[in-house]
């Protein structure tokens, strides 16, 4: 029978049982007749797929549009799906570090349904337990030492998949100058908008700001009260508190961490992005249109963050106001690499006219930004690799080919040509042509220099190794188009009730 027919006479549909046993009377549901026209086709698919994730996503940042003050309560559901997770494992690195579980991704692929069923049983039944992160450590171009967690792998898909529906809402709250991990954003993005910004607007002094130790200072109650003004699902934020809190492994000893979230896990930037959304972004957001004077243009890429100012009394109140509001979030601006400098298009003639020589320069993602002239005499920005950059992966190219000295040379000319292509992918930005050759050109050298080491009766000449490098490495080549040009080509309009073009662009160049 699909039907029972209740003491008054009232007919109540039955929901089809579970393996065809009888139905209890707690399971009896309201009936639905199927969708006009779509009679053949099933009212939802078995198995949510790739599209159907999408529009799950899609309908979280509809709704996160409509109301910026929404907290939504059921989000974990979407996390725990199979699919999901499997998008998550997919994504991931499968050639990167195992954490404290020693497993790596190709041990975990050899089962993957069955890790992956069981991975959302432990998730929806709440006994999914976090790992604590093992700790390892990175050198930094400055000469010290970058610590980076390495999560478990099932910590890394479950982070990933949390990201993923997190970002639905993020997306829609975060400001348009923010650019570090973000989707369809990149540090050549940021580049842009700082290009054009100091180029076009009035901009005559520059702050170069740099938080110290930003992952390891995060207050995890800050954090926490955070994430809450949106999420109000227990579970993600329950999930998000065990990550906080499962730990280090360093040397074989489990430490608690209270503060700060390990870099290297798959959510750790999503976090700090949320953090410095309200710690930073919303505060600079205010100040400028409240208190500033004069113009103001901002630029963040994760923890780096650039300020451009027309007025100096702009700059200087700024800072001073700045460092207590990041000490109350338990932040602190890094002193030595914290700057004022002045900066701009008639930065160099005021700087001339005091005699103090030329204005300074200051680094961003990877290039030193200096005043400069075309050929035409216009202003520009010239941007060029950071030396000690430049050097950092010289060393270690040399030390690769100390290794590999008496490999064949055309696996040794295969890996260079990559590296070159590399690092020409990143910096090969308009009038940086000058630093590209001197990097082939110290490249080619230190090949050179590994040959003739390989033998005391080397034939290896200058003329062989321009034979060589002519083979197997690419020549210098700008990738990049002008700041400007990419820029436009990305935000075709306006910021709405600009009064003059590219004002928008004082929101960090993106609408």
């Amino acid at each position: 029978m699909n039907e029972t027919r209740q003491s008054d006479g009232t007919v109540v549909p039955k929901k089809p049982s579970n393996k065809g046993q009888a139905m209890s009377p707690a399971e009896r549901v309201e009936g639905r007749d199927p969708a006009k026209g779509n009679a053949k086709q099933q009212n939802k698919a078995r198995t949510q797929r790739r599209d159907a994730l999408q529009n799950a996503l899609n309908r979280i940042r509809e709704a996160a549009v409509r109301d910026r003050k929404r907290r939504f309560t059921t989000l974990w559901h979407h996390v725990y799906d199979p699919e999901r997770l499997r998008k998550a494992f997919s994504e991931l690195r499968k050639d990167a570090a195992a954490g404290v579980d020693r497993q790596t991704a190709q041990q975990y692929a050899e089962k993957l349904e069955d890790n992956l069923r069981d991975l959302s049983d432990r998730l929806k039944r709440g006994a999914y337990r976090a790992q604590p992160v093992r700790r390892v450590y990175i050198p930094k171009p400055d000469g010290g030492r970058r610590a980076l967690g390495v999560p478990a792998l099932e910590d890394k898909i479950v982070q990933r998949a949390t990201a993923e529906v997190l970002n639905a809402i993020y997306e829609v709250d975060f400001q348009n100058f923010s650019y570090g991990f973000r989707q369809k954003r990149g540090p050549h993005d940021a580049l842009d908008a700082l290009w054009v910004a100091i180029t076009t607007m009035k901009v005559s002094w520059v702050l170069d700001a740099d938080i110290r130790a930003f992952f390891d200072s995060i207050s995890h109650d800050w954090l926490v009260k955070f994430i809450k003004h949106r999420v109000a699902d227990k579970r993600v934020v329950r999930h998000i508190q065990k990550w906080l809190n499962a730990g280090v492994l360093e040397d074989g000893q489990c430490m608690r961490v209270e503060e700060g979230t390990p870099q290297g896990g798959s959510i750790s930037p999503l976090l700090g992005n949320i953090y410095l959304h309200y710690v930073l972004d919303l505060y600079v957001e205010h100040w400028r249109t409240h208190r500033a004077k004069g113009n103001v243009v901002v630029v963040r890429f994760a923890d780096d963050f650039i300020l451009g100012f027309e007025i100096r009394s702009d700059a200087v109140r700024f800072l001073e106001e700045l460092r207590p509001r990041l000490a109350q979030f338990n932040l602190e601006l890094h002193a030595e690499k914290t700057r004022l400098i002045e900066f701009g298009r008639f930065a160099a003639e005021r700087r001339q006219r005091r005699g103090v020589g030329k204005p300074e320069t200051f680094n961003f993602l990877g290039f030193t930004h200096i005043c400069g002239t075309m050929k035409n005499g216009r202003y520009t920005v010239r941007r060029t690799t950071i030396r000690q950059r430049l050097h950092s992966k010289l060393r270690k190219v040399k030390e690769q080919l100390r290794r590999i000295m008496h490999s064949p040379i055309p696996r040794v000319g295969k890996w260079l040509r990559a590296v070159l292509r590399g690092h020409f992918n990143y910096f090969a930005v308009p009038l940086n042509s000058d630093s590209l050759s001197h990097f082939r050109f110290s490249v080619v050298d230190l090949w050179r220099r590994a040959l003739r080491r390989r033998s005391q009766r080397t034939r290896i000449t200058w003329a062989r190794m321009k034979q060589l490098a002519a083979e197997w490495l690419p020549t210098p080549y700008i990738s990049h188009p002008y700041p400007d040009q990419r820029f436009h080509r990305h935000h075709l309009r306006q910021e709405p009730g600009a009064g003059k073009p590219l004002a928008g662009i004082c929101a960090g160049g993106a609408w």
